[in-house]
């Protein structure tokens, strides 16, 4: 997994609530098994004129600077509604690397965590200044995961919380089969007692 500790670049803000996975990367989007090729399918309801792949010009991710951005400023629980992962691999590939909102649906967040994208939560007032900033100059935000700490907004320093096992694991790159594999010495021990005190159980079928 692509290690984060420190993401900077242009935010992009989409301030509207309750953005859900459907609008994220919509289910009729979703045409292949394969885990590529989602950038361009992502907003695709509101980046794309109706019926066509022709760019809408008002969509704020299809005008500079921010069709380049890597921080997505967000509105209340952005990603609620299905679980749907390929909403993450779409943020992910358009090249969003971080976003920013007062709060997330809960297994898109997770989500996000396996997937090296890092969600950050901050009051609503840290986040409309954020979007306005966005709104009026090109913003060009630090995101410090290792002192949990955003800044370029003026002189301020935002500080967000996040749990120190999700911390770790996205600075260091680290998806569950890395952390599984940490205990690999154990695994193959239990395994080594496991053969002699029940050898059928390990018996070619």
């Amino acid at each position: 997994m692509e290690p984060l500790n420190r993401i900077e670049g242009i935010a992009a803000p989409l301030m509207r609530p309750d953005i859900d996975t459907d609008i994220i990367i919509p289910s009729r989007e979703i045409t292949s098994p394969d885990r590529t090729g989602f950038g361009d399918k992502l907003f695709a309801p509101w980046r794309y004129l109706d019926g066509t792949r022709r760019e809408n010009p008002d969509f704020v991710l299809n005008r500079a600077p921010f069709r380049h951005a890597r921080i997505l400023i967000a509105g209340d629980n952005f990603g609620c509604g299905s679980s749907r992962e390929m909403a993450v691999w779409a943020l992910h590939q358009f090249g969003i690397r971080c976003i920013v909102a007062p709060s997330f649906g809960a297994i898109f967040r997770t989500n996000c965590i396996r997937n090296a994208l890092l969600p950050v939560e901050l009051p609503e007032a840290d986040v409309q200044a954020l979007a306005a900033a966005a709104e009026a100059a090109p913003l060009h935000l630090v995101v410090d995961l290792e002192r949990c700490e955003i800044t370029g907004l003026a002189h301020r320093r935002l500080r967000f919380e996040m749990d120190a096992g999700e911390r770790d694991c996205l600075i260091a790159g680290l998806d569950a089969i890395d952390l599984t594999w940490r205990h690999r010495a154990a695994i193959e021990a239990f395994q080594a007692r496991d053969r002699q005190a029940r050898p059928w159980i390990w018996e070619p079928r």
